[in-house]
């Protein structure tokens, strides 16, 4: 049975704590779901940290596009934690509640670190496009001070956009049902709860992920097809294979990352959506994360040869 816990407002109750549904209503894939998204989690912190880690002791890492995947690391780590938490919780307790306010400050962060994600890997592939295309000059366009303006952009894109969200969602009233179809307080499932009108806000979902989205897809689509027309150009196959490989771990997360989210998202609101796009969204929310990190790491000759010499300063000190 569920308690609805409301405050009293006119003729009508506010509702003051939401409950999240989780992932699955199943009694006996609770425990193996715990378990599975436990582990992903420990992955994803131990991976991210330890790339972090790689990159502030090796100094040959300090280059453009390290210092990109450093952020991402970051990022990636910071957004998992705003919602895994919850989700673990969700799979071992009878009714996982969140207070109104616990609500829209997990909407806050968790828009915050997706929409910085989705501009960082528009710096990446940026970064690569100059990597390959103008490689004598690859210091000079992508110089610390113009790549300290890409991240700190990046960040200003994430406050703004989640900013509008939060604010949209805190102009509506809740004053009934309060059951989220979600493991966390996304934009869209949250909205269906609403006794007020959502068209404004779904307008903003459409217009700010519409513009995130095409934004950075088509800078990630236009750089890569100056790289591909680069590539073709290279008259040996060994170098080409050498150039394609430079991109391919980018072009493996911008792929993940893009297609769960616009699935999420450029949909309608309704019920069958929301289920099909709860699912999706685990491999932007969950899988992303601990890929990122193994995707960079065991593709790339640079990280692997960071790895053997901080282990061997480290056993050997």
């Amino acid at each position: 049975m569920k308690i609805y816990r409301r405050m009293t407002h006119g003729n009508y109750s506010l509702v003051t704590e939401f409950i999240l549904e989780g992932l699955t209503n199943r009694p006996e894939l609770q425990m193996p779901l715990f378990f599975l998204f436990l582990g992903i989690y420990v992955v994803t912190i131990v991976a991210n940290l330890g790339l972090i880690t790689l990159i502030s002791l090796n100094t040959h890492l300090h280059t453009p596009m390290y210092y990109f995947l450093f952020n991402l690391s970051f990022v990636d780590i910071c957004y998992s934690s705003v919602f895994t938490p919850k989700m673990l919780i969700n799979f071992v307790v009878e009714k996982n509640t969140i207070s109104y306010t616990g609500c829209l400050t997990q909407l806050y962060f968790f828009c915050f670190f997706v929409i910085t994600e989705c501009y960082l890997l528009t710096a990446m592939a940026y970064d690569r496009y100059v990597a390959i295309c103008k490689p004598l000059l690859y210091n000079v366009i992508l110089s610390p001070r113009i790549c300290a303006v890409f991240v700190f952009g990046a960040y200003v894109m994430g406050c703004w956009g989640s900013l509008a969200h939060t604010l949209c969602m805190a102009r509506l009233t809740f004053c009934d049902a309060n059951l989220v179809n979600h493991y966390l307080c996304d934009i869209l499932p949250v909205l269906q709860l609403s006794c007020t009108s959502t068209y404004n806000n779904e307008v903003v979902v459409f217009v700010l992920v519409g513009m995130n989205i095409v934004v950075s897809t088509s800078t990630t689509f236009i750089s890569y097809g100056f790289i591909i027309a680069n590539i073709l150009r290279i008259s040996s196959t060994q170098g080409r294979a050498k150039a394609f490989n430079t991109c391919s771990s980018h072009i493996m997360t911008v792929s993940l990352f893009f297609g769960a989210a616009a699935f999420m998202y450029m949909q309608p609101s309704d019920v069958e959506s929301m289920d099909k796009g709860k699912v999706a969204s685990v491999f932007y929310t969950n899988v992303g994360p601990m890929l990122n990190p193994l995707i960079y790491s065991l593709r790339n000759k640079d990280v692997k040869l960071a790895l053997k010499k901080t282990l061997k300063r480290t056993l050997f000190s």
